[in-house]
């Protein structure tokens, strides 16, 4: 029969450790009444503090309380940060429903990261291309047209935090486009995209799609010849020309 002998201080690190997981639980999940007790209870254990009278005993127990907070604090950042880690490595073997779970995760910890939301965005767009008509009943999927729902409030997430995020204001550009026929919501966040990254010729496309759609033939035009002016890809140079050629065909016939 084997016995397992604990000495006292490895006793005491299990407590502490314990401690620091409930405490953290009941703080995280939200305290009640009873809950705010039970932690007050644990604190007076782990930190030997009871009722404070004097100004010595009170700043004791203030500096005692303020310390674990910052300990709790600390945690809950590197496990926003292995979340965030992790979402990366689903992203890039391509398995974008546990990268969006995982996204989604993260920003309960950084909900003001506007690259978490533009990545929430990313892997929503492809989760609605891998939706499909799984009733086969010839009508568009409502479950691709959630996904494409949550990756525009994504996008408009990142951008309300960063307004000049170009990776976001490309990515609602190519939603609405594409994906939601909506080129003029696109357009506004295409030429923001564009005042920033001023020789992008990828945002240059999308926005001269938009506006050709539009009916803005000779803003299109222009586009394309900025591009074919700037491009030293002989295949973007081309696409170029044909969809130059398109737009000025449209606006003789009109």
């Amino acid at each position: 029969m084997i016995k397992t002998v604990l000495n006292k201080s490895a006793v005491s690190s299990v407590r502490q450790s314990f401690l620091v997981f409930l405490f953290t639980s009941l703080l995280l999940c939200g305290c009640s009444g009873k809950s705010s007790k039970t932690i007050i209870r644990l604190q007076k254990m782990e930190e030997n503090v009871g009722s404070p009278t004097t100004e010595a005993e009170l700043k004791e127990a203030i500096k005692k309380y303020q310390d674990r907070v910052t300990d709790i604090q600390l945690a809950n950042s590197q496990i926003g940060i292995w979340y965030k880690m992790l979402a990366t490595r689903y992203l890039d073997a391509k398995m974008y429903g546990e990268a969006l779970k995982t996204f989604q995760t993260a920003i309960q910890y950084y909900p003001a990261n506007q690259n978490l939301y533009y990545y929430v965005g990313v892997c929503a767009g492809y989760m609605a291309k891998a939706s499909l008509d799984f009733n086969a009943t010839g009508g568009t999927s409502a479950e691709r047209f959630n996904y494409l729902k949550l990756a525009e409030s994504a996008y408009l997430r990142a951008i309300e935090l960063e307004p000049r995020y170009v990776r976001s204001l490309y990515g609602l550009g190519v939603l609405y486009v594409f994906e939601l026929d909506q080129c003029d919501k696109a357009i506004p966040h295409l030429e923001t995209a564009l005042s920033v990254e001023t020789k992008n010729t990828d945002i240059m496309f999308v926005l001269a799609r938009a506006y050709y759609v539009e009916g803005r033939y000779d803003e299109a035009v222009a586009l394309y010849d900025r591009i074919i002016s700037l491009t030293k890809s002989e295949a973007k140079k081309k696409s170029a020309e044909e969809n130059k050629k398109i737009v000025l065909d449209a606006s003789y016939a009109n």
